[in-house]
């Protein structure tokens, strides 16, 4: 009779997979923890009981309570972890899910990367397993990818970088069936002023005007590297998304709220409220109260998460 077959027996093709393009400036904001000499055959030496295994998630955050497990409430990774659990009979203390960022209630994701140890002895097909999944739980979360990664890899300190997408509908007439996924402004936005204001937040900067603390936390550091902010107009590629803008930032990482709170001060920037040349000044103020209150959660997606090639 055959052996029953193990993760490392099948391991699935990536497919729809992003582009990773790597960016070695954004290295030094990043808490790696990667080895070019690890290679996947290895990972049965380097640990003989369990497996990796990365995940592309994509979800509709509307009905959640954020990504991260908490107890008493949906989210993401708690409704991912339980099918997991049931799917690959993970017991009564499975183990838990590592994030490439935690993303708040509401926020969206299209590009979330995960991963999670399972024992090594565990039968897994990728493309089962991912049919499975998302038959469980689509179409609120879809699992876009599933492929066994290297012991190096880590969903959240390997992450050279992080790009969010942040939609806003402006015009006089509100969208339904965009309301759950773009912040809806009814006032006409001064769109070459807002590109202008995107310039002076490019760079490592402390960015604590934008950033929320939780209480009874300590952020060691604002500091972030911010190497890509624009404003694209969706109206000159899509004619029939009249009024429809999208910000797009890319960072080493960005604490919480940040990237909210940055088209929050845009927005009043389009709006004459303030001017594209505070922005050095917010900046420069380390205060929350310099900035402009934040946008909604609904508008925000994380979009895509980069890795080096040596941990892919």
């Amino acid at each position: 009779m055959a052996d029953r077959p193990t993760l490392f027996d099948e391991v699935g093709s990536r497919h729809g997979e992003p582009n990773r393009e790597s960016n070695p400036d954004v290295d030094r904001d990043s808490d790696r923890e990667s080895n070019p000499e690890v290679e996947r055959d290895s990972v049965r030496e380097s640990n003989p009981e369990t497996a990796r295994l990365r995940l592309v998630v994509a979800y509709l955050g509307t009905n959640f309570h954020g990504l991260a497990p908490q107890p008493g409430q949906r989210t993401v990774c708690g409704e991912l972890l339980q099918a997991l659990t049931t799917t690959l009979r993970l017991g009564d203390d499975p183990p838990p899910i590592t994030m490439s960022g935690r993303t708040d209630a509401g926020v969206h994701g299209w590009g979330q990367v995960l991963h999670i140890d399972v024992p090594a002895t565990t039968a897994v097909d990728p493309t089962r397993l991912t049919k499975s999944l998302n038959k469980m739980l689509g179409p609120e979360i879809t699992i876009r990818e599933i492929d066994l990664a290297p012991r190096s890899f880590d969903a959240r300190f390997s992450a050279l970088w992080r790009r969010y997408r942040y939609t806003v509908l402006t015009g006089p007439t509100p969208d339904p069936f965009l309301a759950s996924t773009a912040w809806y402004v009814p006032h006409e936005l001064d769109l070459a002023a807002m590109r202008l204001a995107c310039d002076p937040l490019l760079g490592e900067h402390d960015f604590s005007s934008f950033c929320r603390v939780p209480k009874g936390h300590e952020e060691p550091s604002m500091t972030r590297l911010l190497t890509h902010a624009d404003w694209i107009d969706l109206r000159a590629e899509h004619p029939l998304q009249l009024g429809l803008l999208r910000f797009e930032i890319q960072a080493s990482s960005f604490c919480q709220q940040m990237v909210r709170a940055i088209v929050g001060l845009m927005i009043d920037v389009g709006r004459g409220r303030k001017r594209a040349g505070d922005i050095r000044t917010i900046i420069a103020a380390r205060d929350r109260s310099a900035a402009s209150p934040i946008a909604p959660p609904y508008g925000l997606v994380l979009w895509q998460v980069g890795y080096p090639p040596d941990v892919q």
